[in-house]
């Protein structure tokens, strides 16, 4: 059974910066997308940023030039740095890795963003 575990979230004043890391239990060598997700209060879950095994990443235009998704293949591993902390981006934040055809969750981190 892969594990996921999500850590690095906290309160931070507006403008601040975080790094979000999720360590898979597995190689994430082959896997073919990881991406954090968040979800709001009273809101759905959005994907926030994306990275495929080839490196290709992707991000939501309401992060773009803010956060940065990267991985580490060595250390089954997966970052989210968000810089320029808003408000609007208080949430839980999730962390998904798709292996095998199957898709697995971490069990989410806050994000609080307030002055």
């Amino acid at each position: 059974q892969v594990q996921l575990v999500e850590s690095g979230g906290g309160l931070v004043q507006p403008g601040g910066s975080l790094r979000l890391s999720c360590a898979v239990s597995g190689s994430i060598s082959s896997a073919n997308f990881m991406g954090w997700y968040r979800q709001a209060p009273g809101k759905q879950r959005e994907l926030v940023a994306s990275v495929t095994s080839g490196g290709n990443t992707k991000s939501t235009d309401s992060v773009k030039g803010r956060f940065t998704i990267s991985r580490d293949n060595a250390k089954n591993t997966v970052y989210l740095q968000m810089n320029s902390l808003e408000p609007d981006d208080t949430a839980v934040y999730y962390c998904k890795v798709i292996l095998g055809g199957r898709q697995y969750w971490g069990q989410g981190t806050q994000v609080t963003v307030s002055s």
